[in-house]
């Protein structure tokens, strides 16, 4: 899932929420104090093992339905714009006030495509090919443009073979590069000018820092140009040769000085957690011996210094990375994706065990709060931005083990923010899931179209459009391995 603060758009699966950053950074005392009062007890809810989930069949049906539901409300109300405001009926732009490219869009291509949904695929790819300009004299968030925007062209290039989609790829990308090229360090800078290539922005989390290598990669090889993917290991290398002697990371750095600004380790929360998953995509993806050692020293380092038992539970508290010492037991649904990828890298058991803690909170709440103090099991964040992480990490799980727990788990998070977050103009954002009705707000944002359905579907449809046993999606749920047309 940065700290840009453009119009009123929801943090990203990899944006950092303030608030949260700010009392991990403080301490746990500073935590307990933002907690609400008293615990909110959360609405009766079965677990997932008592779960009735419709045949495979008819699930990914009902699925594709509700996903049709938010992208025609979508295109009756904002087509063209980055997101729609399906409540109002109005429009959002994501990145510049006055400069919409097309996100949903964008971020749709390849759900589309493995939905079938051909004509659909066929609109949007000519929409984008007819109207995408990025010539724009703006700032523009580089981690949310690279994860999006570069992510979203290249699936869309996969998937339908179109030259333009990769050109414009290209085209966005090299505005980009100046955010690396022009750091000394070569950790990318926080913001770049599509026109002008000015950057500014010097204290990047590390999701940001680190969160481009697939993509990057990706268009390394369908180019031949490397420059890319070597923009993207600089910054890694960068990162890891500052690493403490408990071979743990800190929060943020200085892209100009290679200074430690937040000492405090996060684990798998944002705004940290994505830095590690492109370690270990990076070596399923391309093969590359250095970034699976990275992922295996650090995965290690937060397994023995970070992971907790906690009322029968795994959680990852938060810890200073220079000496281990506890600083927070927060916990975001940003993360909840993680027990995926600690069981695909290796530990199934660990990625298993924080998967159910997770699902021990969906039996409370029937949608995910956006963060919760798991020492009193209270939500320090009570909304819910549409978000697809605790999905993501049944997907993975369910295809790795094929175990069907996960997708019952899965199914009661589809019913919850069926029940909870539709409307009549498509799907919205949650103000607040403790209270019932769950208070709604008026945002149905880009990602969902990439993520939240997609994961869904594939766990029930038979399609021969999706290789389930050898594919690598990027942190936006981009399919970049796993579909029928090879590079």
């Amino acid at each position: 899932m940065g700290t840009a603060a453009h119009h009123r758009t929801p943090l990203s699966r990899r944006r950092l929420l303030a608030a949260a950053a700010a009392t991990s950074a403080a301490g746990a005392g500073a935590l307990a104090q933002a907690a609400p009062a008293r615990a909110v007890p959360g609405p009766a809810a079965h677990p997932a093992a008592a779960v009735r989930v419709p045949a495979g069949a008819h699930a990914a049906r009902e699925i594709r339905a509700e996903f049709l539901h938010a992208w025609n409300g979508y295109r009756a109300a904002a087509w063209g714009h980055d997101e729609v405001r399906p409540v109002s009926g109005t429009s959002n732009e994501f990145f510049a006030a006055g400069h919409p490219v097309g996100l949903s869009v964008i971020e749709a291509l390849d759900t589309l495509y493995v939905m079938e949904l051909d004509d659909d695929l066929t609109e949007a790819t000519d929409w984008l090919e007819q109207n995408l300009d990025f010539d724009i004299d703006a700032d523009f968030h580089v981690f949310e443009a690279i994860i999006r925007v570069v992510g979203g062209l290249l699936a869309g290039h996969l998937v339908t073979g179109r030259q333009s989609l990769l050109d414009l790829c290209v085209d966005f990308t090299d505005r980009l590069l100046p955010a690396f090229t022009k750091s000394p360090t070569g950790m990318p800078y926080t913001r770049a000018n599509l026109r002008t290539g000015e950057v500014h922005g010097t204290t990047p989390p590390l999701a940001e820092i680190g969160t481009n290598i697939l993509e990057f990669g990706m268009l390394s090889k369908l180019t031949g140009d490397g420059k890319y993917y070597e923009a993207a290991k600089r910054a890694y290398r960068a990162v890891l040769d500052r690493r403490s002697s408990l071979d743990l990371l800190g929060t943020r750095l200085d892209v100009e000085t290679g200074r430690w600004t937040d000492p405090t380790d996060q684990g798998p929360n944002p705004p940290v957690d994505s830095f590690y998953e492109y370690l270990w995509g990076a070596w399923e993806l391309f093969g590359d011996r250095d970034c699976l050692r990275w992922w295996r020293l650090l995965n290690g380092a937060m397994t023995e210094h970070l992971v907790e038992e906690w009322d029968g539970h795994v959680w990852y508290r938060q810890v200073d990375f220079a000496t281990g010492e506890t600083t927070g037991r927060r916990q975001s649904e940003l993360a909840s994706f993680w027990g995926g990828l600690v069981a695909k890298g290796g530990d199934r058991r660990l990625g298993e065990r924080y998967h159910r803690s997770w699902e021990s909170v969906l039996q409370r709440w029937p949608v995910l709060p956006e963060e919760i103090d798991y020492g009193t099991m209270t939500p320090t964040s009570r909304g819910n931005q549409f978000r697809p992480e605790y999905v993501n990490g049944a997907f993975d799980l369910y295809w790795l083990t094929k175990d069907d727990f996960y997708r019952r788990t899965a199914w009661q998070y589809f019913e919850g923010m069926k029940a909870h977050a539709r409307v009549p103009g498509g799907y919205t954002i949650l103000e607040d899931v403790t209270t019932s009705p769950m208070r709604q707000g008026d945002l149905f944002p880009a990602y969902a179209f990439a993520e939240n359905f997609k994961y869904l579907y594939l766990m029930f449809a038979r399609t021969r459009r999706f290789d389930g046993g050898d594919y690598v999606l990027s942190t936006e749920g981009k399919i970049l391995r796993g579909l029928p047309r090879r590079l």
